[in-house]
């Protein structure tokens, strides 16, 4: 299974994060499958790929709980399909 999630990158308090297409099995910082987007939570930017999100999404990525608030902050989710916007 693949989930949209956060990967650390940055230095020591200055933490800047990349979003990732990563297999559930792997850990934190382990090989993903495609960068999908960049948060910087203390400039408060993002930059969503968004046809490569779409992509994952709609083949049954599941977004974790933060990259979820990202994702519905930035509408994404407005551009799915109707019967495709339910997350558990």
């Amino acid at each position: 299974m693949v989930k949209l999630r956060l990967k650390r990158c940055g230095r020591k308090q200055r933490a800047v994060y990349r979003i990732v297409a990563i297999d559930v099995r792997s850990r934190r910082e382990g090989r993903d499958l495609r960068k999908v987007g960049f948060y910087d939570p203390i400039k408060n930017q993002t930059y969503l790929n968004v046809p490569a999100i779409l992509y994952f999404l709609e083949r049954g990525a599941q977004p974790t709980g933060t990259v979820y608030d990202i994702l519905k902050k930035a509408e994404v989710f407005k551009e799915l399909r109707p019967n495709e916007t339910t997350f558990t």
